[in-house]
């Protein structure tokens, strides 16, 4: 069976009674390597076409399908049709026009993509695949079209060969005779198979809203990003899977939960349907998370996308805080610390009518693995029950933060609906192979199961390889902060921008030791050691990030050193084996690269025991000096 993107069951309530029997007969009719698109904005002027279908050994097609009846069709010419409706003579365009500047706005696209064209002067000017377009009438015969019209006439405004008929698409139709007719509406045929790389820039082409941003800290594409890339076309491209893309365009009304591994693009899927939703809805659209990093960089993103005026971004405490100053609720007071005083002094809010509940017409949740129930509980009730949408986004192998709880309730248990509508992503895209493969060796046997509706989810390869991460043994933190130095030094010998690079700690005072250095050293960077300095991070600026491994969650960068990885606070030092929440802090920090990762440690514990244990083959850094 093909696959049609959205699903049918999310195209179904927009999609004529026509459009319906025909995307039946092509799901039914057509292969598994069949890839279908139903009514989406093609290209930088966002043209429409019904359907388009690419295959690998075929080429793209563009197909315009109609509703008409026959008594409904008084006159056909190459540029307008008239419709006899039931307020008087109508004229629209030929859709066979309208099908055919679709696929012309696109071809002239790609062929500006030297990947995508043939070899040779004489074809440089040809795509390297077939393409073609037609028109579809749903509730009119052969016959019948043919009836209307004298031959002659019928070919110059709608030929033969690039019209499928209501008799064209039956129940008894063989689907070999049905696929030669869509091949019959190409403008040439071809005798080998695109490429997967070809594959996905033909839709980093088409549809500019999944493209992954090439800069850090970036979702999608900007629109100078796409003049850029019109000008100088990418040798590597950065777009959603097909998964992806299908799980963006699919989320539907309802309470939703995508439980992916490190690296799945989770936070991706989110951005994309803030872009969805800010386009629908008229009420305000709430996005939380934990991590003050995490915020800054989705407000960044929506800023930049210019619908800050809808989507509000905020980490969980802030909002809490905003609550409260917005409906002038007085803190409760208790012994307790100031942010567990804040939380609670919101839900008492809302129990007694203070707060209102139903506020947004959306909730989406980054990072949900790292909230407590009552937290969950508190949030679900600020979605509108008109509108009941909520995203929540978990992956429970992140969970650094010790909760009385530690996730051990259900979904339902706090107001979130979400049974059989939870989508799990294993595939992990950011890290390399040998890096996913260190992080997992590290850190299974600490990663506790969840809860039994989102169980924890062994993490798979993409397939990128690369350097296996480095383990550097020193003496002294001081020895540390010096070899990571010289890395920093080595690397922007050869070009790597400052902020593709991030020094990431566990604690103590690595992040104080480090941030002197740097400053010494006239290296440009950004301490994230503040709640103030987290909310003002912009990781496109060129400047290497030094932050706690919590504040990188949600983050990624091209080279990653974790300085004094074998931290444990005082007083859990001289257990047995690690301590769960340690383990835990580490794997994110692992998981953040995405080409090179390097460790350094001058602390022997259960820690480094554990990461010497978990060390594939290694491969010698760039040696420093231990002085």
């Amino acid at each position: 069976m093909a696959e049609l993107i959205p699903s049918l069951n999310t195209c179904l309530p927009k999609m004529t009674a026509g459009e319906k029997r025909f995307a039946r007969r092509l799901l039914e009719l057509l292969e598994d390597d069949y890839l279908i698109w139903y009514d989406i904005p093609v290209g930088k002027q966002r043209r429409y076409s019904d359907f388009i279908i690419l295959h690998p050994a075929r080429g793209l097609l563009f197909l315009e399908v109609k509703d008409w009846k026959a008594d409904n069709l008084k006159s056909i010419n190459t540029t307008e049709v008239e419709l006899l409706t039931d307020t008087g003579i109508k004229t629209v365009g030929n859709p066979l026009e309208q099908a055919r500047q679709s696929a012309y706005q696109v071809i002239n696209q790609l062929l500006r993509d030297p990947q995508l064209r043939t070899s040779g002067s004489r074809q440089a000017e040809k795509l390297a695949f077939p393409f073609g377009y037609g028109v579809v009438f749903a509730n009119i015969t052969r016959k019948q079209f043919h009836d209307g019209l004298p031959e002659g006439d019928r070919q110059k405004v709608l030929p033969d060969h690039l019209l499928l008929c209501k008799d064209d698409f039956t129940d008894s139709i063989d689907p070999e005779h049905f696929q030669q007719q869509l091949w019959g509406m190409f403008n040439y045929q071809f005798n080998h198979k695109l490429t997967l790389p070809q594959i996905d820039r033909i839709r980093w082409h088409l549809f500019p809203e999944i493209r992954i941003s090439n800069r850090q800290g970036g979702f999608f594409d900007s629109e100078q990003d796409q003049q850029d890339l019109a000008q100088q076309l990418p040798d590597l491209i950065r777009i959603m899977d097909l998964q992806q893309e299908q799980l963006a365009r699919n989320i539907g009304d309802g309470h939703r939960v995508i439980h992916g591994v490190a690296g799945s693009g989770k936070t991706l899927i989110l951005g994309y349907r803030c872009l969805q939703l800010a386009e629908v809805l008229h009420q305000p659209i709430l996005v939380l998370c934990f991590n003050i990093t995490l915020a800054a960089r989705l407000r960044a993103f929506i800023d930049e996308k210019g619908i800050s005026n809808k989507v509000q971004v905020y980490h969980f405490h802030d909002w809490c805080g905003e609550q409260l100053r917005a409906y002038q609720v007085s803190m409760i007071r208790s012994e307790a610390p100031y942010w567990e005083r804040q939380v609670a002094s919101v839900i008492q809010g809302v129990e007694r009518g203070q707060i209102p509940k139903g506020q947004y017409g959306a909730l989406l949740i980054d990072e949900g693995h790292d909230f407590e129930p009552e937290w969950l509980k508190l949030v679900a009730q600020m979605v509108d029950p008109q509108t009941n949408s909520l995203l929540l986004l978990y992956d429970d192998a992140q969970t650094i933060y010790q909760r009385k709880n530690k996730l051990k309730f259900s979904l339902s248990s706090v107001g979130i609906q979400a049974q059989g509508r939870t989508t799990i992503l294993k595939l992990n895209y950011r890290n390399t192979r040998e890096i996913l493969q260190f992080a997992y060796e590290f850190a299974r046997e600490y990663l506790s199961h969840g809860d039994a509706e989102i169980p924890l989810v062994t993490p798979e390869s993409s397939g990128r390889n690369g350097d296996a991460p480095v383990i550097e043994h020193c003496e002294t933190l001081e020895q540390e902060v010096a070899f990571v130095l010289h890395c920093l030094q080595v690397w922007h010998s050869k070009d790597i921008a400052w902020h593709d690079i991030a020094i990431l700690y566990p604690g103590g005072m690595a992040g104080t030791r480090m941030a002197k250095a740097l400053n010494k050293a006239g290296i440009p960077f950004f301490w994230l050691a503040t709640s103030s300095n987290k909310k003002q991070y912009r990781p496109e600026e060129n400047r290497v990030s030094l932050m706690p491994i919590p504040s990188s969650k949600g983050l990624e960068f091209d080279r990653v050193i974790i300085l004094d990885s074998s931290f444990i606070p005082p007083g859990r030092v001289e257990q047995m084996a690690p301590v769960d929440e340690e383990v835990r802090r580490l794997y994110v920090g692992l998981t953040r690269a995405k080409s090179h990762l390097v460790l350094s440690y001058h602390r022997e514990n259960a820690l480094s025991k554990a990461l010497a244990l978990s060390s594939v083959q290694k491969k010698e850094p760039p040696s420093a000096p231990h002085q």
